[in-house]
């Protein structure tokens, strides 16, 4: 593809990630706006909580589909490996500052991983262990996509052997650290909630 398709798929990915799949949730399901209750966050966890379990797992697929289609889009259109890595990272910005909702968007575990899935199922699907394993142990949802995702260059780089693909995927962790950082503050504190308390279910 030229430059410019290439611009316009990157462009389109980050339209994508726009689309922020828990307040349409929230807003066919008449439920609050999740970004003034709970957490304030639009996110699938935030959702369990304001919403329950169904609106919660619809927000994570959509969240996570967001990640996936532009992807797999562009590498059936035949994007090099630059261009598919900026069109995860676009959908990725997407989610987090969306232009169809002021901005206002979630922290961007969802989206990664659909990303991850879509570039390089394998090291998706170890995201996906790491994240269950941490979770069982520690029961900190936070907790386990934190250190699912500091692995994740690593995955990238030792399955795909593309320092691209790594780059990007580090890049991504370093934003969703900063993105958690009021989780990692609650954590230092032990006031972080556990899996099945408070909340129920917290989802990534």
């Amino acid at each position: 593809m030229s430059p410019l398709e290439t611009a316009v798929a990157i462009y389109i990915a980050y339209l994508v990630g726009s689309i922020s799949s828990a307040i349409i949730v929230c807003r066919v399901m008449g439920l609050p706006d999740p970004r003034s209750e709970g957490s304030r966050n639009p996110g699938a966890t935030n959702v369990l909580r304001i919403g329950g379990k169904k609106a919660a797992i619809i927000t994570l697929f959509g969240d996570m589909l967001k990640g996936v289609l532009p992807v797999l889009i562009a590498r059936w259109a035949g994007i090099n490996e630059l261009g598919l890595a900026l069109v995860m990272f676009a959908a990725f910005l997407g989610h987090l500052f969306p232009i169809f909702f002021r901005f206002e968007g979630g922290k961007g575990v969802a989206t990664a991983l659909g990303g991850m899935l879509a570039l390089c199922w394998p090291v998706g699907l170890s995201w996906l262990v790491t994240w269950v394993v941490m979770a069982a142990i520690f029961r900190y949802s936070s907790l386990a996509a934190l250190t699912a995702s500091t692995l994740a260059p690593f995955f990238m780089w030792y399955v795909s052997g593309s320092l691209v693909y790594a780059a990007t995927v580090g890049l991504m962790s370093v934003i969703l650290f900063v993105r958690h950082r009021s989780n990692i503050v609650k954590l230092l504190r032990g006031e972080e909630s556990k899996i099945g308390k408070k909340a129920s279910n917290r989802l990534p």
